[in-house]
């Protein structure tokens, strides 16, 4: 389990081990190094999703690791609080950032190997604070740069904490 002290309030995440060790363990990785400390959810899209994990509340992107292999072909589900790997178009491509669906979002899932039909990887599942996640999600975004759906006041992730 591991809980985002938010300064909008806590997040506690049950990790799916099982169904999604590379993404789990990857994701637990980045927090053990407390990579996402001071790190923003720097989009977020109400009904949607909310994004963090990659930037400083500058808006500066975080360096990461080297990219994982996808994990949405194992069965998890982009439903209503589940977390999944932020990635680019390219299948095999997330790192450090995550998101949390806001909503059933079955066209997330894997339907195919193709670019187009390998999907979101899931690996694992809000189980505590969806009040804070959907806090978050109506805050009032801008675009800044290169950016859009950013939180107009920087919701930020304080701290990390592993609970074994």
């Amino acid at each position: 389990m591991i809980t985002f002290t938010t300064n909008y309030g806590d997040i506690e995440i049950d990790l799916n081990m099982a169904q999604a060790p590379v993404s789990a363990k990857n994701f637990l990785k980045y927090c053990q190094e407390g990579f996402f400390e001071g790190t923003i959810f720097h989009r977020v899209i109400k009904g949607f999703m909310i994004q963090g994990g990659g930037f400083t509340a500058e808006m500066e992107e975080k360096p990461t690791r080297a990219a994982i292999v996808n994990e949405a072909n194992r069965g998890l589900k982009n439903i209503k609080g589940s977390i999944a790997m932020a990635r680019t178009d390219a299948p095999h491509s997330a790192t450090g950032q995550f998101f949390i669906n806001l909503a059933n979002n079955s066209f997330l899932d894997h339907t195919a190997t193709t670019n187009a039909g390998w999907g979101y990887a899931v690996f694992g599942q809000v189980v505590v604070g969806m009040d804070v996640v959907n806090k978050i999600a109506n805050a009032k975004t801008c675009s800044k740069g290169d950016h859009d759906d950013v939180p107009i006041n920087a919701i930020v992730i304080e701290k990390v904490t592993i609970n074994q």
